[in-house]
């Protein structure tokens, strides 16, 4: 008889544990995935450069998300750990995103400095093919658009908020951007 190895034990434990939180919300078994994972997350963010207590309070919010997620988790599809560091480097992605935006005492204040008439006309111009060009997107493209760039919100945000997969949103934007593109000229 041939004994199972340790690490094919801990997966099963792991998978064992996320299907009790999936389909019985097993406050247990999520607190062994938490006690598991949770420093692992917390020491993947530092490694990719994030601030200890930004990696503290990120890996906190993946294990909520894995928590609140958990309804999506399929064995078939990844493993706990894969799924869970998924969700982890998406974090830190979004978080990267929000460090880059300017914060509003960086954007300049006062009136704008008056444009030529020419430079205006132009403007005006490429705001209105651009509004074309948005009108011919399809529905469902034309408002991840609008939600992505003229409601500031992240494709995370975006996922949360229209509960669509977030791989589906990025390739609705990437696919919406290049019509644009090609709109616009």
């Amino acid at each position: 008889m041939t004994e199972t190895p340790p690490e094919e034990t801990e997966k099963a434990i792991l998978i064992s544990d996320m299907l009790r939180v999936r389909d019985q919300r097993d406050r247990a078994a999520f607190a062994r995935l938490f006690g598991h994972f949770a420093p692992r997350v917390k020491g993947f963010l530092i490694r990719a450069g994030s601030d200890p207590a930004v990696a503290e309070d990120c890996a906190q919010d993946v294990m909520v998300t894995v928590w609140n997620k958990a309804h999506l988790y399929d064995p078939a599809r990844a493993s706990v750990a894969t799924w869970v560091f998924t969700i982890a480097r998406n974090r830190r992605i979004d978080l990267a995103r929000r460090d880059r935006r300017p914060e509003p005492e960086d954007l300049g204040w006062g009136p704008e400095p008056e444009t030529a008439q020419e430079d205006g006309l132009v403007l005006q111009q490429e705001s209105d093919r651009l509004g074309v060009a948005l009108k011919g997107l399809p529905e469902a493209q034309r408002e991840l658009i609008e939600k992505c760039y003229f409601g500031d919100l992240s494709h995370r945000e975006i996922a949360d908020v229209t509960g669509l997969p977030l791989g589906t949103i990025k390739s609705r934007i990437r696919l919406a951007l290049d019509k644009l593109r090609h709109a616009m000229g």
